[in-house]
């Protein structure tokens, strides 16, 4: 391992950001690069065997360019889908997002949680296991939106996007009785790293108020764990971003604090 370690976060797009931004906090030491397959997104629109195929030779060139001593995949949909390909196919190690559900079920005071995810990732196979691993006797409502992801890109990106469009996607989330604070939903799973784009507006289009988990922290912490202790003499290195369209961000005001303030190649 350098004293400089290289992290490579990979997102279908920018969601990936707020995953980014909790391990550069948690990371300072290390040199980042961020790639952002925009010219397969969004990833729910495509097939499983169609993602498999994408991701895992595309994630061997960056391997062969960048020389990444860990890699987040910072998407639910794709971890779900590709993490162990990627695991059998390269040494490289890997830390993957997955929906937090063993952690929201297990703080719910009403038994009642949500989980927001894409459309693919809700029917996942693997994530029914996670409902039936840790669900701990609480009542599951997986929600799958079709179109928050995009909308949280294109809010990140400066275009409007109108309280009427978020709200359609988040009400299926709220069950129970809004007049009965204990008997109705009281936890959010965030099972797409772009809802946390939206997190202000989720809040405050909320029925009533939840609970919101991001597993964003806790990938986090992982990533340090494995990567072992920093330099002693930690200096702030370097940032990389890319997107697979090859298209030129425009975007760093809006990226730098992702970052944790420094300057985006």
């Amino acid at each position: 391992m350098t004293d400089t370690p290289t992290i490579l976060v990979f997102d279908s797009g920018l969601g990936g950001l707020t995953v980014l931004r909790e391990v550069v906090a948690a990371r300072p030491d290390a040199h980042f690069v961020y790639v952002a397959d925009d010219a397969f997104f969004p990833y729910g629109h495509h097939g499983e065997n169609e993602i498999i195929a994408r991701v895992v030779p595309l994630m061997g060139e960056f391997i062969g360019t960048h020389d990444p001593d860990l890699i987040v995949i910072a998407c639910n949909t794709a971890s779900t889908l590709v993490l162990s390909h990627l695991r059998a196919a390269y040494s490289v190690p890997f830390v993957g997002t997955v929906p937090a559900i063993k952690p929201a079920c297990a703080q719910s005071r009403t038994r009642r949680v949500s989980v927001l995810g894409t459309k693919g990732t809700v029917k996942r196979e693997y994530t029914k296991a996670l409902i039936r691993d840790f669900a701990q006797g609480c009542e599951v409502t997986l929600v799958g939106s079709p179109e928050l992801a995009s909308l949280a890109e294109a809010e990140l990106s400066g275009a409007p996007v109108s309280d009427e469009a978020i709200l359609a996607e988040l009400a299926p989330c709220f069950v129970g009785d809004a007049e009965d604070g204990g008997a109705r939903t009281d936890t959010v799973v965030l099972a797409c790293t772009h809802y946390p784009l939206l997190l202000d507006r989720l809040t405050r289009l909320a029925p009533w108020p939840v609970d919101w988990i991001d597993p964003a922290p806790a990938i986090a912490r992982r990533v340090s764990d494995l990567l072992g202790p920093p330099s002693c003499d930690i200096a702030q290195s370097g940032a990389e971003m890319i997107f697979t369209s090859n298209r030129v961000h425009g975007l760093s005001t809006v990226l730098t604090p992702f970052f944790g303030g420094r300057a985006v190649a």
